[in-house]
């Protein structure tokens, strides 16, 4: 079951150093939302916070709520793992478990949790999984190859199989497809419109036609100075973030007047 995220009165450091300053929003179900901004404004912090993988980082904490069906992540007796099982992450660079066929890579997430799988049960997993993420008939026949003899694109979408074997109710995505060429970007987008049918999908992007074209939602985050934190400018609806913002700020970032 996908679920919606609320936010609220979020503040993120790394040590001393506040990086991100009260965001308030509410993450929709079955929705993609995008962050967009310029570089160093918080977007990768922001969405490490949403499934506690900031806090692997020493010194790194959060202040204020993050909210899952009515249960803040952040309290004390929340197992971190557990949220990132519920709360899952693609990163920005391909990472396939070099040493791992792809279809261990598969059930890489299943097998840290430490269960039991038998054959018939990991087979479907797998197949469901490269289904969903649309790699199966790519590579059906090379199941017990490595993960890393896949071409980059579909290193990913094999990260994306990976990542929803566990069967999460939220997908983040950090710049998926940066280190991708135009086609294998055109299939990740097209996997993830099929995605927000069973997934809530939050996604940060540097480009700004790709948060235009995938999301239902669009989050502007910015500095107001250098070595101030990031905050949350502007957060509304895709279509009227791109044609009629609330802030002058958001039109001169999506008008390329600065950024």
């Amino acid at each position: 079951m996908a679920k919606s995220i609320d936010i609220s009165d979020l503040d993120i450091y790394y040590g001393d150093f506040k990086a991100v300053e009260g965001v308030n929003m509410t993450i929709r179900a079955r929705a993609v939302t995008a962050f967009i901004g310029p570089s160093g404004c918080g977007k990768s912090t922001f969405l490490r916070a949403l499934n506690r993988m900031h806090e692997v980082i020493p010194g790194a904490r959060v202040e204020g709520k993050v909210m899952v069906s009515g249960q803040s992540l952040y309290d004390p007796g929340v197992d971190p793992v557990a949220v990132r099982r519920q709360i899952g992450m693609v990163f920005q660079r391909p990472n396939p478990f070099p040493t791992m066929s792809i279809y261990e890579n598969v059930l890489a997430g299943n097998r840290l949790n430490s269960r039991k799988i038998k054959k018939a049960e990991a087979d479907e997993i797998v197949e469901r999984s490269l289904k969903s993420a649309n790699l199966w008939t790519e590579v059906k026949d090379r199941l017990s190859k490595p993960g890393m003899g896949l071409s980059g694109g579909q290193q990913q979408r094999l990260c994306i199989a990976r990542a929803i074997a566990v069967e999460p109710e939220v997908l983040l995505m950090d710049e998926p497809c940066s280190a991708l060429d135009p086609i294998s970007t055109s299939a990740i987008e097209d996997l993830i419109h099929e995605l927000k049918a069973d997934y809530t999908i939050v996604i940060v992007t540097h480009n700004m036609q790709q948060a235009a074209r995938v999301s239902d939602d669009t989050g502007f985050f910015n500095l107001k100075a250098a070595g101030q934190p990031g905050h949350l400018v502007e957060f509304n609806p895709t279509n009227k973030m791109f044609t009629n913002p609330d802030e002058e700020s958001t039109e001169a970032y999506i008008s390329g007047r600065f950024g």
